[in-house]
This record gives C-alpha cells, structure tokens and sequence, in this order.
C-alpha cells in the first residue's frame, strides 16, 4: 500500500469526526491534486444520493454517481470521479472528486481511501449526527426514528452469503423491522411483521428485537429464544399486544436451516428460476399467550438460492382499489435473479410504491437472502 492511502488512512483515524471529509480531501490535495471531495450518502428510501454539504439530489439512475452505487466500482467522467463508500457489503454512498487524472494506479488508491471512509463513517456515527442528519431528504417520524437506529445496517456480504433488507415507508415507518447476526459459523436472521401505530408500534417492535438479541447472545437455540422473546411481550402486554416474527438460524458450514414460524411473514424460495413459497409449521405470534412452546423445523440450502421474507405489508398493498397480491409478487421475484440482493429489495419496494401511486399506507419490509455455499 502506498504513502497516500497510508496517509489517508491515519488522517481518518485522527480527524474529528464530523471533519471525516474534509481531514481527507486535504490529502487527496497534496497527494493527487484533488481540488474538490464530496459525500454523497443513500437516503433512507434508497432513492437518491444526498450530499453531506451542499449541492442538488442526485435521482437519476443513469447518473455516473448511481452507476458507481449500484455496481460497486469507481466510475470516472471526464475528470471527475465516483467511488463506492461501501464496507463489509453496507453500502453507505459515493464519493465525488475532482479532478482525478486518468490513471487506472490513482483510481486504486482512491476507491481504497473511499472504502477507508466508509470503514471511519460506521466507527463514528454513533457518537455524532452530522451524518445521520444529511442522509435524509424528509424529517423521520419519531417511530421511524426508533426503527432505524434498532436495525443492524441494510446490507452484508461474507463469501458464504449476502444480505439486505428494506422497510417501508422509509420515513414513516412504525413495527415493521429486521435484525441479523453472524458468527462466521452460523447466521441469524429474524424479521418482525409488527402491529399498531406509531410510537406503541415500535415500542412492542424494540421490546421483541431486544429479546431476541439477549437470548442469542446467551446461546439459546431457536425455540428458546422465540420462547424468551414471547415471554417479554406476554409479561409487558398481558397478550393484549403481540406481533408476528420468523426466525432462521443458517448453519454456513451445510446450508441447513433452522426456522420458527411464528405467525410469520411470507418466506419465499428462488431456485432455478422457480419461485415457490417455502412451507412452515405456523404457530402462536410473540406474546399472545403465556409459555407458549414453539417448535423447530429445518430444510437445506442449495447452492445458488435466493430465499425473500415479506411482510404482509408487501402482499396486502392496494393501488386503485387493486391488491399487489402473490401473483405480482412471485413474478416480480423471478425478474430479482441477476440483482444483488441490496438491489433486489429496493427494486421490489420501488415497484410496490409505483403500484400504490406514492408511500405505503401500511409497513413493508422485505429481507433478501443469497446462499453461495458453505467456504473452506
């Protein structure tokens, strides 16, 4: 690695955290002669790219700026340049500079010191909003402000796997949610269809997710942990208030599967070209009863399979008093095959918000999943 990016990197590491972009354009100056560096981060919809401090939206797919976004490689127009601010599979945004010579080494370097940042953006974001603040192009609701900060990011990668997840509406979201985990060993995945409106929504969506979380990371099996999550809800709600959720534990060593359905949402299989609804043993929701006892069940991954979780949300929703329903969604899955799965679900949700004519009246969320095979 050379000097610069050498320099670069350390000059993260260094900057306050709300300077990240300017400590770094100053050596980009020196090393490269790099006048102008600006951020431009995804919004919270995945449908524009906006700056961290000043200039337009940029919407436009065809944009040098949403090709760099979508295909995860630098793209250089005349002598500006777009490099992917992406780590680990969370893809966070672009960075333009300008100008950037024609020069395939400097590219390298630049798309290295862009992936720096990125890596320094997630380390900083909880202690600052400089970042948060400017990614949004409307204000959050209060529930959607709660969902967003429980998620644990919109996509992830690892040789054995990638994964995303969206929610809808974006900025008015209220139960709907997600949460992954992954240990090199076994990958976690649970999706939350939730119930109710506004902040009481998300309030019983936390509760769950929190639960689940503290049940995995004491090592409890699947059951248990829906046993656990259940229990929580039932001792907070009395069953007054209870919610759906599907939880998947994935074994990357076999591909094995293990699922408890509880009053889930929709899990959809894509092999060869086939979409087919994977059969689940359904049971109790989160919190209806006292001690409910949920049980395991299991099937195996190929290699090459695409699995999606949609919520009732996606199915249900209505544009000129027409439902989307299964139909829809099952052809619009097949045309998902050569996406990533990131792209998959925002084309999904994008689809869904032409169908209604504008935001979703009730939560969406989708989860899209590709299993690569186990890895040495």
């Amino acid at each position: 690695m050379n000097e610069p990016v050498n320099q670069a990197r350390r000059t993260l590491n260094e900057t306050p955290a709300d300077r990240l972009v300017s400590g770094v354009a100053q050596v980009l100056a020196e090393a490269y002669g790099i006048s102008e560096a600006e951020l431009y981060q995804v919004d919270y919809r995945l449908s524009e790219l906006l700056p961290l401090t000043e200039g337009e939206p940029l919407r436009g797919p065809g944009h040098p700026a949403w090709r760099a976004f979508d295909h995860q490689s630098p793209v250089r127009v005349d002598d500006t340049a777009w490099l992917p601010v992406s780590m680990r599979g969370e893809r966070r945004g672009v960075l333009r500079l300008t100008p950037v010579p024609d020069d395939p080494t400097v590219l390298g370097d630049l798309a290295e010191i862009a992936t720096a940042l990125a890596h320094e953006l997630d380390a900083v974001s909880p202690g600052t909003d400089v970042y948060r603040a400017a990614r949004r192009s409307q204000r959050l609701t209060l529930a959607a402000e709660m969902q967003w900060d429980l998620l644990p990011g919109r996509s992830r990668i690892r040789p054995s796997f990638s994964l995303a997840g969206q929610l809808e509406p974006a900025y008015a979201v209220r139960g709907d949610s997600f949460d992954w985990s992954d240990d090199g060993q076994r990958l976690w995945l649970s999706t939350v269809n939730g119930t109710g409106e506004g902040v009481a929504a998300s309030l019983l969506t936390s509760l769950a997710t929190h639960a689940l979380r503290n049940a995995r990371r004491a090592g409890l099996g699947l059951a248990d942990q829906a046993a656990l999550a259940d229990q929580a809800l039932y001792d907070e709600y009395r069953g007054k208030r209870h919610l759906s959720a599907l939880l998947l534990e994935l074994d990357l060593r076999t591909g094995t599967m293990t699922v408890v359905d509880a009053g889930s949402p929709r899990l959809v299989l894509l092999r060869g070209g086939e979409v087919t609804e994977q059969p689940l043993e359904a049971q109790f929701p989160l919190g209806m009863f006292e001690a409910t006892d949920y049980h395991e069940q299991t099937f195996t991954l190929e290699r090459g399979d695409r699995l999606f979780v949609v919520s009732d949300g996606v199915v249900d929703a209505t544009g000129q008093d027409v439902r989307y329903g299964e139909t829809a969604l099952d052809r619009f899955l097949r045309r998902t095959g050569p996406m990533e799965p990131l792209d998959a679900v925002r084309s999904l949700l994008g689809d869904l918000r032409a169908f209604v004519a504008g935001d979703l009246i009730d939560d969406a969320v989708v989860v899209c999943l590709d299993w690569y095979g186990p890895q040495a």
